[in-house]
This record gives C-alpha cells, structure tokens and sequence, in this order.
C-alpha cells in the first residue's frame, strides 16, 4: 500500500476525501523510531501502510508491558483517545520494523469523524476491535499463568524452533519481570521443553510448549 492509499484504508469515503488523504506525505521510518510517548498529545490518527509499530507501559516500578502492535489495517487505540477525548498518551510507540504510513492531522481526522460516516463507522469498529483485543489481555495477565503465558509468547516469537527475543522483550510481551521471565526459562530448559543460548531461545520441544500454553 502506497500512493493512492486512502481508497483501499478506508473504503466507501467520497472522492474528495479520497484525495485529501492521497496528498498527506507518506513517511518512511527506520525500525527503532519513536512515535510518541506518555504525557504527549495527539497530533493525529496514523494509518500504517506497512512494517509494524508497538505500543508498551511502563509502570511506576519500571517494568514494562507490551499492549499491542499495530500493523496495515489495524488502529492505534492511544491515539483514538488522545483525538476524541484530548487525552495525552499513557503509553510509548516504537517502530520495530522499518515502517511506512500517513499520518492523518488531528483538525482532518475530526473533521471527516463529523461528515464522513464510512470513516467514522471504520475509526469505530477499528476501535471496538482493539478494545477486545485489550480486554483479553487484561484476562490472560490477571488469570493465565506465567509459564502458559510465556510458552504462548514463544510460539508466536518462533513457529519455526529459534526466538532471539531477549528476557525483557518477553517480560513485556507477557505482562510480567525480566527476573521471572528468567526462572521461568530455566524451569522450561531443565524440562527439556526449550534450549537458552546467548540471545536465542531454542524450542526443542514445540508439542509440549503448546499442550503448557493450553492448559494455561
């Protein structure tokens, strides 16, 4: 996705709109940039065209909790808040791929949100999706186990056996500490269930790490 973008974004929008967004710049991000952080506003709805952005909290104790990502045809739940209600960010957003995407100024956003009601209907369903996917992170943190977490965490990080995701990646990812997510580990490798090497995590065992997710 790339010129002529809008169309296939947000479909059913009338012509003009079309164009108005086909003419916002489209910016090419390194993987590691910045995107916004706590305490800042809003400056308008980015529509990722490809690569993939991450949005995590940290707590007062620094540690640190993975949200979501956002990747072509999914929304940024923060800055939906942050244009509707003028709310600052709570959270930080980081490119970890390099990263391609529009970024909608907040006075157009507003204003196709009050006339355009197939942008509207889309912004909103984006939005209620998002809130379900949040929901179930809430449940998995507050009712699933860490060893079921992170054995889940390690399948999605590496279908293929091999995870180089470090322990605070996954401490983040799964909604725990570096320092649990390290035990843990051990506790898989003397059961035969993964390998540790320096920066990678070995799955020996892909069968058992599933069965350990189910059962979460």
């Amino acid at each position: 996705m790339g010129a002529g973008w809008a169309a296939a974004a947000f479909a059913g929008l009338d012509a003009p709109d079309i164009a108005r967004l086909d003419a916002l710049p489209v910016h090419a991000l390194p993987a590691g940039t910045r995107l916004f952080g706590p305490g800042e506003q809003a400056q308008g709805f980015a529509v990722i065209l490809s690569g993939r952005v991450e949005v995590s909290l940290t707590g007062a104790s620094g540690r640190e909790i993975l949200l979501y990502a956002i990747e072509p045809g999914q929304s940024c739940i923060q800055s939906t808040l942050g244009l509707m209600g003028d709310e600052p960010y709570t959270g930080e957003a980081i490119t970890v791929r390099d990263t391609r995407l529009a970024l909608i100024p907040a006075p157009l956003f507003r204003a196709l949100m009050d006339r355009s009601g197939p942008f509207r209907a889309q912004v909103f369903h984006a939005f209620a999706t998002r809130m379900s996917e949040m929901t179930q992170l809430l449940e998995r943190v507050a009712f699933t186990r860490v060893e079921a977490r992170l054995a889940q965490a390690l399948l999605d990080l590496g279908p293929e056996g091999l995870v180089t995701a470090t322990h605070a990646e996954l401490a983040a990812r799964i909604g725990s500490a570096r320092e649990v997510v390290s035990r843990r580990l051990e506790a898989l490798a003397r059961r035969g269930l993964v390998g540790t090497e320096r920066g990678r995590i070995l799955l020996r065992d892909l069968p058992g790490l599933r069965q350990l997710a189910s059962v979460g």
